[in-house]
């Protein structure tokens, strides 16, 4: 069974859905529990710890939470967790009595679990276990993967994408106008406008373009702007970057972009499904390389590609980021994050492109690339999932 896309496609704060997003809607959450406490005490573990101050962990509890009441720990040294993100909060009576303890686990994409539970606020509405399955499924009823979303989907999802993409085109708007340096100490410059300018000054070079709208939301999301989670907000200037460019290069209709966000959003649910779209959980293979996957699919649904075409596309797209890691410099959602968007936005249209000449020939499925790429990530040094203790966040000196 897969949850709604609506568990995958969210609206909501940068810079991090695994960071932000998913410990504030267990804030959100405990504080619905625990009407009339007098005191509360919010442990962040693992990742959630490590990274936590460049990915405002604390401040996102502490915006739901209220602030004058409530302890931030940052615990570094327990290892033995549930899940990488995992965050202990606990209310107190005016005698100091515990009046409630939750253990949640942000698990990505700003998805939320209490420990010992299922998904909190999660629907399943798909009877579908992978790519498999929904494909044969697609094969009998003679649909294509946007029709599949559609029938199991409510009725007002097609608007909820259609607010999902205009939210996505404001966020590009926002970054394309913006300039300066991001917040935090890396002083990162902010570069889509160049990208945009040096387009506009070689107009044949779509290349600039299209990183252009993936840097344009990705420092958005680093300065803690409104993105879409797409599965992540580490990895949301992807999809949006590659939809935006092939709708003004083709003259597209939003209706024909809402179907390649469905056909796009499928394919994400599957490897979140089987495996983790968590950069803490698997390296940033789990993030981009889901991105990329998505990215992929949609471009193939708007060039009305065959199942074949779009399955070996996702699979491309995700097999060539198998190992990737999440090595925040500083904790910040900067480098080599938003550099990842645009060099992944690129990567999709290409996977799209070569899946369609040697359609026929693929020997590897979609369900074997998802598989490889969970075993990969658990297999990965825990200093490679987004702990920032290793690669290039160990190599780069912040200053």
């Amino acid at each position: 069974m897969m949850l709604s896309l609506r568990e995958l496609y969210k609206i909501g704060r940068g810079p991090s859905s695994s960071h932000t997003m998913g410990p504030e809607r267990a804030a959100k959450d405990f504080l619905s529990r625990t009407e009339g406490a007098a005191r509360y005490r919010v442990v962040l573990q693992g990742s959630l710890a490590r990274t936590g101050k460049g990915h405002l962990t604390d401040r996102a509890v502490l915006g739901v939470l209220p602030e004058e009441k409530t302890q931030v720990v940052f615990d570094y040294d327990t290892r033995e967790l549930l899940h990488p993100n995992t965050l202990v909060m606990t209310a107190y009576d005016e005698s100091g009595r515990e009046m409630l303890s939750v253990t949640y686990l942000s698990v990505g994409g700003g998805t939320i679990r209490e420990a010992g539970s299922a998904p909190v606020a999660a629907e399943n509405v798909y009877p579908f276990a992978n790519f498999s399955e929904l494909r044969a499924y697609c094969e009998k009823e003679k649909i294509e993967l946007a029709d599949v979303v559609f029938r199991f989907e409510d009725k007002s999802f097609r608007d909820y994408l259609a607010e999902v993409w205009e939210s996505m085109k404001a966020t590009i708007a926002r970054g394309l106008a913006q300039e300066g340096v991001l917040p935090g100490n890396l002083r990162v410059e902010r570069k889509a406008a160049t990208l945009q300018s040096a387009y506009l000054d070689a107009p044949t070079d779509h290349t600039r373009l299209v990183c252009s709208y993936a840097y344009a939301t990705a420092e958005e999301n680093a300065s803690g702007g409104v993105v879409v989670t797409a599965p992540t907000c580490g990895a949301s200037g992807v999809l949006p970057a590659t939809m935006l460019y092939l709708q003004r290069r083709d003259g597209l209709s939003d209706e024909q972009i809402w179907r390649a966000l469905a056909t796009g959003g499928i394919v994400g649910n599957v490897v979140k499904t089987n495996a983790s779209v968590s950069g803490a959980e698997a390296g940033c293979q789990a993030e981009i390389g889901t991105a990329t996957a998505m990215a992929a699919a949609a471009v193939c649904s708007l060039a009305a590609h065959s199942l074949e075409i779009t399955e070996y596309a996702a699979e491309i797209a995700l097999e060539h980021q198998l190992g990737l890691t999440c090595d925040p410099v500083g904790g910040y959602v900067q480098i080599p994050c938003i550099e990842r968007n645009a060099v992944a936005a690129m990567r999709a249209i290409d996977s799209a492109d070569l899946a369609s000449v040697l359609s026929g020939t693929r020997k590897i499925s979609f369900d074997l690339v998802v598989r490889t790429m969970y075993e990969t990530g658990r297999d990965l040094n825990e200093r490679y999932r987004e702990t920032s203790e290793g690669g290039l966040a160990s190599g780069y000196k912040v200053c």
